[in-house]
């Protein structure tokens, strides 16, 4: 759970620097440290692109789970959710704040695969990146709605802690296959949520998240044949 605990650490670290600033952070200031981010997550969902699409042995899977998923994502209109969510419980200043940061931490494709990674393989890579990226965004935010974004840090814990038992617990169900068409779908959302970042296409990467199924249930039933 290392990177689970250094990504609480950063949000908490992020809080308390950010709320120091009682004017705010600078617009230009904002847009260079997210421009920086933007241009860490593309570079990480490349990455993963390539080193796991020679390894494939489904080479247009990741072309159906993107289309299917991207399609139901649609249809549920989860990017539309997600944001009427936060618009809901934004019914004080705080509030505002602490709604926006637990959804923003928690819903991404960093912080849903980064525990799997974690737990199945040992490897902190997303998480040390969404850390990163959660430590820009907290310090943010702490800057217009105070200290109280570090509380944000307490539910983060909590949902990549449950990831990341779930995955350990189904470790055995997860296979080589399985982890490596998740890795390409991954990668692919992670790169969508850089450009998105970075402002040169809204993928809606949220309405994209179904798309971290079509693997799993594809490679889970042709395990059974």
């Amino acid at each position: 759970m290392l990177g689970t605990i250094v990504n609480t650490a950063t949000i908490i670290t992020g809080s308390v620097i950010g709320s120091t600033f009682k004017k705010g952070i600078k617009e230009n200031h904002q847009a260079a440290l997210f421009t920086a981010m933007g241009m860490a997550a593309t570079g990480l969902g490349i990455n993963a692109i390539v080193q796991n699409m020679p390894k494939s042995n489904y080479p247009v899977l990741f072309i159906v789970s993107l289309a299917l998923g991207g399609l139901l994502g649609s249809i549920l209109n989860l990017d539309e959710g997600f944001q009427h969510l936060a618009d809901r419980f934004s019914v004080g200043h705080l509030s505002k704040g602490l709604s926006t940061g637990i959804l923003l931490f928690c819903i991404g494709t960093l912080s849903i695969l980064g525990p799997i990674q974690s737990a199945l393989n040992g490897d902190h890579t997303y998480l040390f990146t969404n850390a990163t990226l959660d430590f820009v965004t907290s310090m943010v935010l702490a800057s217009t709605y105070g200290i109280g974004i570090a509380l944000t840090a307490i539910v983060l814990f909590c949902w990549q802690g449950s990831i990341y038992l779930l995955a350990l617990m189904l470790g055995s169900f997860m296979t080589p296959d399985m982890m490596t068409e998740l890795s390409i779908v991954g990668g692919f959302l992670i790169f969508g949520s850089g450009l998105s970042i970075l402002g040169i296409k809204d993928c809606k990467t949220m309405n994209m998240l179904p798309s971290l199924l079509i693997p799993l249930v594809f490679c889970a039933a042709m395990g059974l044949f």
